[in-house]
């Protein structure tokens, strides 16, 4: 429904889906625009249910796709819609008839924003994959390792929600600027090959100015370096150093009463044998000890936090990052607005729940609301 925010009054159609598509459009529902989740009363994604904090704030409404009524009720609503959003491989929307040009004749100033792994073209545009496949098709994987190592995927963060869910909010959040200046929508394509890509362009900077090796686990932010890096204390927990500027450097060599002759921070070939010694050094202490020596120090050192315990450190909880909705605590709408500031979501609803209330508020009636979400037993695509 409408809520508070920059942007309220912004009307969302969400196809359900995983992934990318959600996240994007729980980004527009944080931010007050009012997206409706079509989906199947019996969800087949492994994502459905209110479990799923990423479909928070907007109500879901049963629509089967593979149906005549499923297809009536997406076009109906998109035809005043400012945005579209879905995640299905390339030419499954097409084949159901709610492709773009269908949506577009309709609806000219639809922003039709679609997210996938490979892009609507290209020799892998219709290949399966995950976040793990396109952040490697991306070279981003191959080179978060340790020297020697094998690559560690990132969590999801990269491909799935940084490279793909918060370029798609960016992208149709670009369109509709646009199409509020010209009248005319268009298609977004957010691929999270190219988004996690784009996410890499500092470190193809860098290896072009001969600041870069070749080689993953020897470079300044890639754990070669060791002012940078993560280390275990004795507690088995871990301390993160960013010391990168001098005089941070400087700093965090004060705090551990080290004399900076003895520790240079830019000759290379001792990095390991610096690694070692302050690696030697953090384990002698546990974390909370760390954390507060460093913490309100400008030496840039934190302790290590967890899922668990990060929504508890002092700095998260004057600042309110985290928000309990519905007894469940989980990260709060970012980023923060001084004027139109985004209110706390409502829960994530249950796949198809809605009682009508969401597709009265898009102008349709009860009869309609009735005849046209019935639901089927189809299955299709994602991304």
């Amino acid at each position: 429904m409408a809520g508070n925010g920059p942007l309220a009054g912004v009307k969302v159609v969400e196809l359900a889906g995983m992934g990318p598509a959600p996240f994007a459009a729980m980004l527009l529902a944080d931010m007050g625009a009012q997206v409706i989740r079509l989906e199947r009363r019996v969800a087949s994604d492994a994502g459905a249910g209110a479990w799923n904090h990423l479909h928070r704030g907007r109500p879901s409404v049963a629509c089967d796709l593979g149906t005549a009524e499923g297809t009536e009720l997406a076009l109906r609503l998109t035809e005043t819609a400012d945005i579209l959003l879905e995640g299905f491989r390339p030419g499954v929307l097409e084949r159901l008839g709610l492709g773009p040009d269908r949506l577009l004749a309709s609806n000219p100033a639809l922003v039709y924003g679609r997210a996938t792994g490979y892009g609507q073209t290209g020799p892998l545009s219709t290949v399966a994959g995950h976040d793990i496949n396109y952040i490697a098709v991306a070279g981003a994987l191959g080179a978060i390792r340790r020297q020697g190592e094998t690559p560690l995927f990132p969590l999801s963060l990269v491909g799935d929600f940084g490279g793909g869910g918060m370029l798609l909010a960016f992208g149709v959040l670009c369109g509709l600027v646009e199409a509020r200046r010209s009248g005319k929508g268009q298609v977004v394509d957010a691929a999270m090959v190219e988004g996690t890509a784009l996410l890499t362009t500092i470190f193809h900077a860098l290896r072009d100015a001969g600041e870069w090796d070749g080689e993953p686990g020897t470079n300044t932010l890639d754990s070669g370096a060791h002012f940078y890096e993560v280390y275990p204390a004795s507690d088995g927990g871990h301390v993160a150093v960013g010391a990168l500027e001098p005089q941070f450097y400087a700093e965090l060599l004060r705090l551990l009463e080290l004399d900076p002759a003895d520790y240079p921070q830019w000759e290379r070939a001792r990095w390991p044998e610096l690694k070692k010694k302050l690696g030697e050094i953090f384990r002698s202490r546990p974390t909370d000890e760390w954390a507060g020596l460093f913490e309100n120090e400008q030496a840039c050192v934190t302790a290590v936090y967890g899922l668990d315990d990060a929504p508890s450190h002092p700095h998260n909880l004057a600042r309110g990052t985290f928000v309990e909705i519905d007894g469940k605590l989980q990260p709060a709408p970012a980023p923060r607005f001084s004027r139109t500031p985004a209110a706390v979501p409502t829960p994530p609803a249950e796949p198809g729940s809605d009682d009508g209330t969401a597709l009265a508020a898009w102008g349709l009636s009860q009869g309609d609301i009735a005849r046209l979400t019935r639901t089927g037993e189809h299955t299709h695509e994602r991304t």
